[in-house]
């Protein structure tokens, strides 16, 4: 179910009063609109109606897609400890709660960027699955070593039997696109299942690059 409420947010630029819908769950099945809002970045962003100041609003938000088997924990953070200490608590209030047991088959996903849980959404509306495509962002980016740790890779879109990523290289502040065949993904994804990879979650997942990075090193997420 999808759950809103109404507050009254002071702006940080010119201290207008403004109220704001803010989002704390979101159900996909209830509105086709609603999800489109959250894919154009409308959802819990704040806009001065006075001054236009937007930023990312700190509540929480959970993403529920029963179609697509697909839950998303979404809570804004840039440290890591306290991103760590986040992703612990969830653990243990599912496991408390035994929410667990009415989730099965789901991918249960823990994010704390916006843009993340955006592409999340989108990978798996693309009946891709976000393990295979960290893997991939990793060989990627490592095709030049010398400049990986300067870029990003993001899921871009699948069509035409392949997958396109979009690169952003932050010190030469330029963008690019590599595209995948679709053949590769499958291999991977068979050769990641061969290897013990499961595809769907028995517990609240990260599953970012460094997830992708480990599985190349031969660190497979069994639990």
């Amino acid at each position: 179910m999808s759950i809103n409420s109404k507050q009254s947010i002071k702006c940080p630029e010119c201290s207008h009063l403004n109220e704001v819908t803010v989002w704390s769950s979101i159900t996909s099945d209830d509105s086709v609109d609603l999800k489109k809002d959250l894919l154009s970045g409308k959802i819990n962003i704040f806009k001065c109606e006075n001054c236009s100041h937007t930023a990312l609003l700190p509540n929480p938000l959970l993403y529920h897609d029963s179609s697509k088997k697909l839950m998303l924990s979404f809570t804004p953070c840039n440290d890591e400890a306290t991103k760590a200490q986040l992703f612990k608590n969830i653990r243990e209030t599912s496991k408390n709660s035994e929410d667990l047991k009415n989730l099965v088959d789901y991918n249960l996903r823990f994010v704390t960027n916006y843009d993340t849980m955006l592409e999340k959404i989108l990978i798996f509306d693309n009946d891709l699955h976000d393990k295979v495509i960290e893997v991939l962002k990793v060989l990627i980016l490592t095709q030049e070593p010398e400049k990986a740790n300067d870029r990003i890779a993001v899921f871009g879109k699948y069509e035409d039997d392949y997958i396109e990523f979009l690169i952003r290289d932050k010190k030469e502040n330029q963008f690019y696109t590599s595209r995948i065949p679709f053949e590769s993904y499958n291999t991977i994804k068979t050769q990641l299942a061969q290897s013990g990879v499961k595809y769907k979650s028995f517990d609240w997942e990260i599953i970012d690059i460094d997830y992708g990075a480990s599985l190349l090193r031969g660190v497979n997420n069994i639990l």
